[in-house]
């Protein structure tokens, strides 16, 4: 049976790109398209298709959104994000509000009928673009530290002050200063607070 197929994009362009790709697939029927949030919920109130490709950019509600409650409505629904946004922070989302997929819109044919074919056997696509970003972003998530700024670290995170610090490791109190920067750069953090706060999200104290 073929996988009926259904879109969600604000731009004409990409909709007719799209079935053009898909036209001639026999695996694959066309069930329509929306240009906005609504007229998407509208259709899904009529009937079901097997997978969405969903724009993120739209112009009544973003896709973000618009996927995780579609997925609460219709938990047989599976969803592919679609854009030209390569980011990871857009890419996490749509997957943790529960898109089976990702794909750019530069997408070949062979990858978008492969992207379609998985999430429709209830199988996780990420196309190799996108996984590179959140593989990218992963690997930079967590900093790396010396054995001297995670000792500096936990005596931050006891409230030690650094002349405290400087004591008790037997260093200078310049050379703590210079840790605690250095740890400020590495998570990005604007103050002691959130330093701590990334600190224990990472689980390094």
């Amino acid at each position: 049976m073929a996988t009926k197929v259904f879109i969600v994009d604000d731009h004409y362009m990409v909709i007719e790109g799209i079935r053009s790709l898909l036209q001639n697939e026999a695996t694959v029927e066309w069930v329509g398209h929306a240009s906005n949030a609504a007229s998407c919920l509208a259709f899904l109130h009529q009937q079901l298709p097997d997978v969405i490709l969903m724009d993120i950019n739209l112009p009544d509600k973003n896709g973000i959104e618009l996927c995780k409650e579609v997925r609460q409505l219709y938990p047989s629904v599976f969803i592919i994000g679609l854009s030209t946004f390569n980011q990871q922070s857009f890419i996490q989302k749509m997957m943790e509000n529960g898109a089976s997929g990702y794909v750019l819109k530069n997408a070949t044919q062979e990858e978008l009928m492969e992207a379609i074919k998985t999430v429709a056997n209830g199988k996780t696509y990420l196309s190799d673009e996108a996984a590179l970003s959140l593989r990218k972003s992963n690997s930079g998530e967590t900093p790396v530290l010396t054995r001297r700024e995670k000792e500096v670290l936990e005596l931050i995170a006891d409230g030690m002050t650094n002349n405290e610090i400087a004591a008790k490791l037997f260093i200078s109190v310049t050379t703590v200063d210079t840790h605690r920067k250095n740890l400020l750069a590495k998570f990005d953090a604007r103050n002691i607070a959130s330093l701590i706060k990334s600190a224990m999200q990472m689980q390094l104290i």
